[in-house]
C-alpha cells in the first residue's frame, strides 16, 4: 500500500492513523517533500483526472486564470500540492481523498 499526502494535512494525517489502526503498514510518499514520480503522477491523472486536482487548495488560489486552464499533468508536475490528498494505492486499486467510499475500500467499513 502506497499513501500520497502532506505531513501537514489534516486529513492525511487522520487516514494514515485510520489505517495503521487497521492494520496497515503503508509506505508513505509526502507529496512536497518526496515528490510524485512521472509514471505515480501519470497513473494518477489517467484514474481520476482532473478530479486529481484540489481546487479548494491554497494553492490552487495563487495560481492565475491561465495557469487553473492548464494540462492537470503539467498542474501536478508543477504544484505537487495542488493534488487532491490522499492518494492511497492498494494492490492495483486506487482512491482519491478520505471520505466514505475510500474509507470502505481500505478498512472494509
Amino acid at each position: 500500500m502506497r499513501f500520497f499526502g502532506l505531513k501537514s494535512c489534516d486529513t492525511c494525517r487522520k487516514a494514515l492513523k485510520a489505517l495503521q489502526a487497521a492494520g496497515h503498514s503503508p509506505e508513505v510518499i509526502d507529496v512536497r517533500a518526496d515528490g510524485v514520480s512521472d509514471a505515480d503522477r501519470a497513473q494518477i491523472i489517467a484514474q481520476f483526472g482532473d478530479k486529481a486536482i484540489n481546487r479548494a487548495s491554497t494553492t490552487w488560489r495563487g495560481l492565475s486564470d491561465e495557469e487553473k486552464a492548464g494540462d492537470p499533468a503539467a498542474l501536478l508536475a508543477a504544484h505537487p500540492t495542488l493534488m487532491k490528498r490522499p492518494v492511497i494505492e492498494a494492490d492495483g486499486q486506487w482512491t482519491i481523498g478520505w471520505k466514505a467510499d475510500a474509507q470502505a475500500v481500505h478498512l472494509g467499513e
